[in-house]
């Protein structure tokens, strides 16, 4: 059966409320063939995104509303894989030990794309076996980064890649801490010098139109592109989620990114002042 994810607006909603609904959920599942997977719960955006294994659509729809009655607003359906690579996970979270509760988390994410300059040019520069360990030398780079700063690599784009975190500080963080390294390697390998471009945005999982992260990954690629060498562009959801002080953000303008039908706000992240 296929997969579907499906979004509810539910204001007020407590996230006792909501593991509730779930348990609801899960008791009349088989009337309908449905299964619940797993579920997220933003109670800052009043959203709840629920996995299910299901036939179709309508089967959702009745089991959401014989349950508790809260139909959901939209459904998609979705590749778990993909789900697994931006959310982390397609199935419910275990209880930590000795507790009873299953820590849910938000399904807001922030999307991180990196781009290394002339990548395509390093063959012609260094030769097949040179260029090689320099792209080596980048996915090390930026993949321990990842890891350090919790961040889930989504895909390897070639020459960079597309990564989502749970914590927009961490992301922010991240991209600093990306850059530095890739300047600690430049000032220890001067005659090979690699620059990277990193674009961050954030969003929920579905938007109008169902489409899974849609505005937020091309949003973040987009601005990965505008992005000089060594630069990091940010959109403006990405500053007003920052929780730590925006010095470091350095208004530069609105631009319209293709695909887009409107100006939207960016900022630079300032990275080599942060010590």
């Amino acid at each position: 059966m296929p997969i579907y994810m499906d979004r509810h607006y539910i204001e007020d909603g407590t996230r006792h409320a909501i593991a509730d609904a779930h348990k609801k959920d899960l008791k009349i599942q088989h009337k309908h063939g449905v299964q619940f997977l797993t579920y997220w719960f933003d109670e800052e955006r009043c959203t709840t995104f629920c996995l299910v294994d299901a036939p179709n659509k309508d089967a959702i729809q009745h089991t959401h509303d014989e349950a508790h009655g809260d139909v959901p607003h939209e459904i998609i359906e979705v590749d778990p894989q993909v789900v697994q690579a931006f959310l982390g996970r397609v199935q419910d979270p275990v209880p930590p030990e000795n507790s009873k509760d299953v820590p849910i988390d938000s399904a807001f994410r922030t999307i991180m794309f990196t781009d290394l300059k002339d990548s395509t040019l390093l063959s012609t520069l260094f030769g097949d076996t040179k260029a090689l360990h320099l792209i080596h030398v980048h996915n090390a780079l930026t993949r321990n980064t990842l890891k350090k700063h919790n961040g889930t690599e989504v895909k390897h784009t070639g020459d960079g890649i597309m990564a989502s975190f749970v914590s927009v500080s961490n992301a922010v963080e991240c991209a600093i801490a990306i850059q530095k390294a890739f300047d600690t390697y430049n000032r220890d390998n001067p005659d090979e010098p690699l620059y990277l471009r990193i674009g961050l945005s954030a969003g929920e999982p579905i938007e109008e139109g169902g489409d899974f992260f849609g505005s937020a990954v091309n949003l973040a690629a987009r601005l990965c592109a505008h992005a000089e060498p060594s630069q990091i562009l940010a959109a403006q959801v990405i500053r007003e989620q920052f929780p730590g002080k925006d010095d470091a953000f350095v208004d530069v303008g609105e631009i319209t990114p293709k695909g887009f039908e409107h100006a939207v706000q960016v900022y630079e992240i300032q990275w080599t002042s942060k010590q």
